[in-house]
């Protein structure tokens, strides 16, 4: 989607700061953390959010998500200390970019309930 600020940082056109990537999805850091490491793990085709990942998707997007985002925490030496993995859909939901992307959250304890 051209009009999509991730499909645009997937294509090259915006750059970001790369944490990580894999064949089907890209991890980079956010321009607005909310926490000393916040990374979003996007998948590099456009999905609007989670109720848009298909059953015929769903066995290849959502553990493609997961294995980055495990393995960019491993890397930021998140690992031991512990993480967050969020994942917001819709507006209620807090989503607000119209493109599926998980939050790795982490560097300092986090709180329950997030919000």
């Amino acid at each position: 989607m051209s009009d999509c600020i991730f499909c645009r940082i997937v294509s090259g056109e915006i750059p970001a700061r790369e944490a990580g990537r894999s064949d089907e999805a890209l991890a980079f850091h956010d321009l607005n953390p909310q926490a000393p490491v916040h990374v979003l793990v996007i998948p590099r085709d456009h999905f609007d959010g989670a109720n848009d990942v298909g059953a015929a998707d769903s066995g290849r997007i959502w553990p493609a998500l997961l294995n980055l985002a495990t393995t960019v925490a491993r890397e930021l030496g998140l690992a031991d200390a512990g993480y967050r993995l969020v994942v917001n859909s819709g507006m209620d939901g807090g989503q607000s970019v119209g493109h599926l992307h998980l939050h790795l959250l982490g560097g300092r304890r986090l709180t329950w309930p997030p919000g």
